[in-house]
């Protein structure tokens, strides 16, 4: 009894641990968007800069943004971004939308990619954290 008890447990205690290590890190997220913050700005308040603000990003039609001045191949794109699209897109912008004006060479580390993922979704199209 005393060892299925125990096999239990840490059976228990890997599932956990796994879970919350393949958890997206919002602080992590956020200190990965210095990154962008050149060119994009998010949160209340956030206007367009170089690039458009990112507020309510997830769930926006790409070429959208109020009073930005897209590339065609941005508002002719036909993406809707949500985790997946970002996802590709960040690894290689000019690659997933050719002639897009974002002078970025990207991120390939998944992890930061996904952390920054956590952190931009969670802005509304106000700027607010969602609830």
């Amino acid at each position: 009894m005393k060892k299925l008890t125990f096999g239990a447990l840490m059976i228990l205690t890997v599932t956990v641990t796994a879970s919350t290590a393949m958890a997206q890190d919002v602080a992590a997220g956020k200190s990965s968007f210095n990154k962008c913050l050149a060119c994009h700005a998010i949160g209340e308040g956030a206007k367009n800069k170089v690039g458009p603000e990112l507020n309510g990003l997830d769930g926006r039609k790409s070429g959208t943004a109020p009073d930005y001045n897209y590339s065609d191949a941005n508002k002719n794109s036909g993406i809707t971004w949500n985790e997946a699209v970002f996802k590709e897109y960040i690894k290689d912008p000019k690659a997933k939308i050719p002639g897009t004006k974002m002078a970025f060479a990207g991120i390939k580390n998944e992890t930061e990619i996904n952390n920054l993922w956590a952190y931009v979704s969670q802005f509304d199209k106000d700027g607010k954290i969602k609830q």
